[in-house]
């Protein structure tokens, strides 16, 4: 590991140091593989090679851990490093460390580019990535054979035609459609993506509306919900962790989803299929791209042994460890490196190979997050509804909620 002097960091560690660090929790409470075990291990070692430096870590659920962290900075009592879903409102109060305080150059450049884009703000890097993913299109192989269909879909049509076929053959979801609140803001945008639709314009604007948003959406409605080859229940209160659970169990024919589901069904020993996105006229050239991220807060001033953790954090067999415990994509080009020449992360590459290009969530803009949760709770409506008109709401408040932003001083 380089030494801090390269990465600019004008306070040296003097005396002893101890460090708070906040993070999510990636493990399941069914199965006790808690994120806390792999923490407790990294900062074990860390703590050895460097006895100057103590690192206390709360690992919270992802239910909580991003209140928990807001409300910590509010009080005056900020982390000295979070690990969680967004650092864009915390950059704009200029309350965070940029990357090049924390890394040396050459680590830095070691990060893919594509989700160091998504991290920076105004082209300066505050969000450090910590685990991504990209999504891909699932189907059950055998209940695929039982229908009679040989070929995975390609395009909208095929998606309509295989789910009639695996309807009339009586599987229960032919398609698993999750636009509940836990992640409809994935499956709307991955509909979108494949008519070459999207949140935002390549200038950073909000699009929600745009007539691509609402040929996907008029075209989910018409061809799949409305003709009750999606699950029996609202698509609107469905949330991805019911579909998951009815792929994994034979029950859903074709899904979205990312890395960990694959890891999942092959633990299952499921014979799955995993292709492209479908798009509108052919395989989709886009893929969302979703990142959790890491953030060193300056409230306490901790800059140098900040800097140090988390180049210790960073290194390739502290990230490949954790990566592989969870069945999650690398941010690092040297971690992804190791993970293509690993036999045992050979499915996981077909995801790896999408992320350079894949298209994120607007995470940089600071009205993101409360726009994703209108999203959450809105866009399923439009399976109920006109979908211009529900786009054209939520693009209401989108530009209320990035007007608003703009005014907030940084």
């Amino acid at each position: 590991m380089s030494t801090l002097s390269a990465c600019g960091n004008s306070n040296p560690l003097s005396g002893d140091v101890t460090l708070h660090l906040v993070a999510a929790d990636y493990g399941d409470p069914k199965t006790g593989n808690s994120s806390q075990t792999y923490w407790n291990d990294l900062v074990s070692a860390f703590e050895q090679k460097n006895p100057h430096i103590k690192v206390q870590v709360d690992v919270l659920s992802w239910d909580v851990v991003d209140d928990t962290v807001a409300k910590m900075v509010k009080a005056g009592k900020a982390p000295d490093i979070a690990q969680i879903g967004s650092y864009a409102a915390y950059a704009a109060q200029d309350q965070l460390y940029t990357a090049d305080e924390l890394f040396t150059v050459s680590e830095q450049a070691d990060f893919i580019p594509s989700l160091v884009t998504a991290g920076s703000v105004d082209r300066v890097q505050y969000g450090i990535p910590w685990v991504s993913n990209s999504r891909m299109f699932f189907y059950n192989k055998k209940l695929f054979k039982s229908a009679g269909i040989k070929n995975a879909p390609k395009d909208w049509a095929d998606i309509e035609k295989d789910a009639e076929k695996l309807k009339a053959n009586g599987v229960p979801v032919p398609y698993g459609l999750p636009l509940g609140p836990e992640e409809a803001q994935a499956e709307a945008l991955m509909w979108m993506l494949g008519a070459n639709g999207g949140y935002t314009s390549q200038a950073g604007g909000y699009t929600l509306d745009s007539p691509e948003n609402v040929t996907a959406l008029t075209w989910v409605k018409q061809h799949l919900v409305d003709k009750g080859l999606v699950q029996s229940g609202d698509p609107a209160k469905t949330n991805r962790a019911d579909i998951f659970t009815d792929f994994l169990a034979g029950k859903a024919g074709m899904v979205m989803g990312h890395p960990t589901l694959l890891t999942q069904a092959q633990a299952a020993h499921m014979d799955v299929g995993v292709v492209p996105l479908p798009g509108e006229t052919g395989p989709s050239t886009n893929t969302l791209g979703v990142a959790d991220w890491m953030m060193a807060f300056k409230q306490n001033g901790k800059k140098a042994a900040d800097g140090k953790f988390l180049q210790y954090v960073f290194q390739e067999q502290n990230s490949v460890k954790f990566l592989d415990e969870y069945g999650l994509l690398p941010v690092t080009t040297s971690a992804s490196q190791a993970m293509r020449v690993s036999p045992k992360d050979k499915q996981l590459v077909k995801f790896l190979d999408l992320l350079p290009d894949a298209i994120f969530y607007p995470v940089n803009k600071t009205s993101w997050g409360p726009l994703s949760a209108e999203v959450k709770t809105g866009i399923g409506q439009a399976m109920h509804a006109d979908p211009k008109t529900v786009l054209s709401k939520l693009q209401n408040s989108a530009t209320s909620l990035d007007a608003a932003s703009n005014k907030t001083p940084s």
